[in-house]
């Protein structure tokens, strides 16, 4: 397991994110740019080595009711990868574009804290999350392009 230090000095490498000392000697990073609301990227760095990373919109990770996933006994390399891929999740373009087989196009527009997918003007449908509209999308034989 790596220590608390040698996972500071991996976190601390991202620029785009801030740190935030909060209790008991534990480390927050906020990635202030995120288009989410969801801005913590770490979570509760704490000395004894625990922590959590954001991993609600990655792709194929596990995560805790609150979208977290456990960081303590991950390699170096796993903590670079999963704390890239939490910011990169987070950055999510304001529109994707979506194809299915037959050449159809929808829209993915996350617009005033909903995600929206447009067949041209129309409105196909609203969500929540992220997460949800990319479930139904793909559920449907659409693939992001």
């Amino acid at each position: 397991m790596l220590t608390f230090e040698e996972k500071l000095e991996i976190i601390e490498s991202f620029p785009e994110l801030t740190r935030n000392d909060v209790s008991l000697g534990r480390v927050n990073f906020h990635y202030e740019e995120s288009v989410m609301d969801k801005k913590n990227v770490v979570y509760h760095l704490h000395p004894n080595g625990n922590g959590f990373v954001f991993g609600y919109y990655i792709d194929g990770v596990e995560t805790d009711d609150r979208g977290m996933v456990n960081i303590r006994d991950f390699s170096r390399e796993d903590i670079k990868a999963i704390v890239r891929d939490a910011i990169d999740s987070l950055s999510q373009p304001d529109q994707e574009t979506w194809v299915n087989e037959e050449g159809h196009t929808l829209a993915l527009v996350f617009d005033f804290d909903l995600w929206n997918i447009y067949a041209g003007d129309m409105l196909d449908g609203t969500f929540p999350t992220y997460a949800a509209a990319t479930d139904y999308l793909e559920q449907e034989g659409f693939k992001r392009q």
